[in-house]
């Protein structure tokens, strides 16, 4: 089967929940289909990056630069019409041209659009070929969170951001022939009463490269780590350091924690003190779980599957979480992993794991069991594949 698969970002490095879903998907599907890939990018892409990902795309890869003028062009298009920014920001009348440019001389069997950032470039065709939509997250949900959380003066532009997003995702339900969705959790935020259709497709871990490294030294008692210019990163490591830490050290004193990950926002940057590192980019961010003893990811706002747990969980750390994030992951409390609704339960957790290294190894364990039962690409993948067949037919 010839599959065009459209990106709102090129899918490396993994640095992103979108980017390493669409990678280790595209991995999956190129096994048996013949992938052209069109994927839009608002910095530069590194030849290793490009490198990586050509292999999987044998029908073609095209890269669209998105810049400054037209991203400017894009929002105030989204100002206009009533369209959510986030589609706004990644729309572009040139991509447009080279998106419809593919469907012609491409000639896709199925069409699979990651986001509702890229279903704008084929709603024209909507009706004319088999297309599926991968919502992945909600994002109207994760907005309409963000706005109640933010200074004053943003909060009506989020929250009339919230409306836009969550009027568009039900719209766009109907330009597809079939959607996916990272959670049942997600799916039930979907504005549209055909929502029981939208299939859940999870995402996976490669166990491979995410193994135990039990023998590294273990410098920090607590980790978190995540895109930290991402809201519900940063809320959730300033929770951690600033109001869960401070409970955990009156159990166990002198507690360190490292919060890992690209971009360190400014709020992220001034946690750093001598009991709490900041490391931002780390090559290999295996070697950051591997230096620490917990893993907690106490995320309050956002949507969708966390996979820094299903990567903490592969690596046989202990994990903390709340119910926001577990109810995604579908973990149970107490056997897979732990789970606390504030602050005084998350640190009564993490300070239980630290002072009872038995107890946590056997909850690791059980954890490292259930990702490698659960979250494998080659299944996630195959409920997919399932979508693609369905009513798919040449084009000749």
């Amino acid at each position: 089967m010839k599959l065009l698969v459209l990106l709102s970002r090129f899918p490396y490095p993994l640095d992103k929940g979108d980017k390493l879903r669409a990678y280790y998907q595209l991995r999956e599907l190129a096994r048996q289909h013949e992938i052209c890939l069109f994927a839009l990018s608002d910095e530069p892409v590194p030849a290793e990056a490009l490198a990586a990902v050509r292999p999987l795309c044998r029908g073609g890869l095209v890269l669209r630069r998105l810049r400054r003028p037209g991203i400017a062009r894009g929002l105030a298009w989204a100002l206009a019409s009533g369209r959510p920014l986030q589609v706004g920001y990644f729309h572009d009348a040139g991509a447009q041209r080279q998106v419809d440019g593919l469907l012609r001389d491409f000639r896709p069997d199925h069409v699979y659009c990651q986001l509702i950032r890229m279903a704008e470039y084929v709603r024209p065709h909507a009706g004319q070929l088999p297309m599926t939509l991968d919502y992945m997250d909600v994002f109207s949900a994760g907005m309409a969170r963000r706005a109640t959380q933010t200074p004053a003066w943003q909060r009506p532009v989020l929250a009339l951001e919230a409306r836009r997003l969550l009027a568009y995702e039900g719209a766009a339900f109907d330009w597809f022939a079939h959607r996916t969705i990272i959670s049942d959790q997600d799916r039930q935020l979907i504005d549209h009463p055909g929502r029981a259709a939208i299939e859940i497709v999870l995402n996976g871990i490669d166990t491979d490269y995410f193994q135990p490294q039990p023998e590294v030294a273990k410098p920090y008692e607590v980790l978190f780590c995540g895109n930290m210019s991402y809201h519900p990163n940063v809320d959730a490591a300033c929770f951690l350091a600033e109001e869960i830490m401070p409970l955990v050290r009156r159990q166990c004193p002198g507690a360190r924690l490292l919060v890992a990950g690209t971009t360190p926002a400014p709020r992220v940057q001034a946690l750093a003190s001598a009991q709490v590192e900041i490391s931002g980019w780390v090559p290999d961010i295996r070697a950051a779980y591997a230096s620490a003893r917990v893993f907690a990811a106490p995320m309050r706002v956002g949507t969708g599957l966390q996979n820094k747990l299903l990567e903490a969980m592969a690596m046989e750390l202990p994990c903390v979480t709340t119910p926001l994030a577990n109810n995604a992951l579908g973990g149970t409390d107490g056997r897979e992993l732990r789970v606390g609704a504030d602050a005084p339960a998350l640190a009564s957790a993490i300070a239980d794991l630290l002072l009872e290294p038995k107890a946590a190894a056997e909850l690791a364990g059980r954890g490292h069991a259930f990702v490698q039962r659960r979250y494998t690409w080659a299944g996630a993948t195959a409920r997919l594949k399932a979508l693609f067949g369905q009513g798919a037919g040449s084009r000749g």
